[in-house]
């Protein structure tokens, strides 16, 4: 099907719920994408943080092959291998001690939130059900998840929403100290909050959280959907404060493109689950936790892997740093952890990512004026200076 037919037809059939642009991608490799029309683009949106060794890794598409020949599917009725050696990775590496396997980021909130609440339930304390989150947060579009969201344009058409959430500024431990309630069973929270434009807290943040929660009895839930995999120099976003939660929501990059979103657990609070409980047709099938195994094995057994991520991520705010000093009108902040970086402009940037992606570099547009960067952890330096390249020359055009 030719370019111009495939975007008739996809306007023709598709629900208009996205912005897309006007290309059609049929492959990639490593850090490229290509079009229907072979145009050749730099890829620093990732899947939105999804394709974390980049597209088409070797060591994922061989996994994804050998399963597809075995068994693609056959329910959580039975017990399924790669399922078991997925949970068994992830339980090792982490706080955890147990694993519940969803399709999504969303569906991981969603399966975060059922558990605290049902936790409250199973220690006697019904009374417990609410939840406090931070302004600005994103944690999915499910009604759940939206509900516990704290950006109001997201959840404008959608009412009424689900009850039991409230929302305190982020970054700001004693505001979730003076909302905590008889009600209270729970803090939700990014580590760092990447779809407001990667706001990165205080060090001593989570570890004040850490022990509000642990001072009042209540669950502390991270959702990693973003930050966990590798995004941010550690496995899991976590890992830079020193804490553990007591839940964790995963997606996005653990299926090294494949979609699964997972829940992690201690074992006390997993417990609160019994047969019934949660589930999920597709989740945790066979194909896609042998792309998580993987994923996660190519990573761990390659510790330079998250090295390179530390490094990549210096590098890219370094120059990105240039670019604020040659560029002081339209550039107002570079912040980021690992390769989680975010450029804050004075103006608007969805046009700047619009003529980014003319000049063959996709790059995200978020919270209006902040350009997002979220490469594959396998990035290069020529990469990243190919990317400022092209930056630079939309700057000098615009002003």
């Amino acid at each position: 099907m030719d370019t111009k037919r495939a975007l008739e037809n996809s306007k023709h059939y598709l629900m208009d719920t996205y912005k897309r642009f006007p290309a059609v991608m049929t492959k990639g490799r490593g850090t490229k994408v290509w079009s229907s029309d072979n145009v050749e683009y730099l890829d620093f949106v990732c899947g939105v943080a999804t394709n974390v060794l980049g597209h088409c890794y070797p060591k994922v598409v061989v996994a994804l092959q050998k399963q597809a020949q075995r068994l693609m599917h056959v329910s959580n009725l039975y017990h399924i291998e790669p399922q078991i050696k997925l949970a068994r990775i992830l339980v090792e590496h982490s706080f955890a001690d147990k694993a519940f396997f969803c399709n999504s980021g969303t569906e991981a909130v969603e399966g975060a939130i059922k558990l605290a609440r049902k936790y409250s339930i199973a220690k006697g304390k019904a009374e417990r059900f609410e939840i406090i989150a931070a302004e600005n947060s994103f944690h999915g579009r499910t009604m759940g998840a939206l509900s516990a969201t704290g950006q109001d344009k997201m959840k404008a058409g959608f009412g009424p929403l689900v009850p039991g959430f409230k929302h305190v500024p982020y970054n700001d431990a004693e505001a979730i100290k003076n909302a905590i309630t008889p009600n209270t069973c729970a803090v939700l929270l990014e580590p760092i909050q990447g779809e407001y434009g990667v706001r990165i807290p205080s060090e001593d943040y989570l570890r004040k959280v850490r022990t509000i929660c642990s001072d009042n009895g209540i669950l502390l839930i991270l959702d990693e959907v973003q930050t966990g995999i590798g995004r941010t120099g550690k496995l899991f976003g976590y890992e830079h404060t020193g804490i553990t939660p007591d839940i964790m929501a995963l997606a996005k990059g653990l299926g090294g493109g494949m979609p699964i979103g997972a829940v992690l657990a201690t074992a006390e609070v997993a417990a609160a689950f019994s047969p019934g409980d949660h589930g999920s047709t597709f989740g945790g099938n066979p194909l896609a936790c042998a792309a998580g195994a993987a994923t996660l094995e190519a990573i761990l057994e390659n510790g330079l892997i998250l090295d390179q991520c530390q490094r990549m991520g210096m590098y890219l705010k370094m120059k990105l740093d240039g670019l604020k000093s040659k560029h002081p009108t339209p550039v107002k902040e570079i912040r980021g952890k690992g390769l989680l970086v975010a450029m804050e402009l004075n103006v608007e940037c969805a046009d700047i990512a619009a003529a980014a992606f003319e000049k063959g570099l996709m790059i995200n547009c978020t919270a209006g004026s902040t350009l997002r960067f979220m490469p594959p952890l396998i990035v290069q330096e020529n990469e990243i200076d190919q990317a400022i390249s092209v930056l630079d020359d939309i700057f000098k055009s615009r002003h």
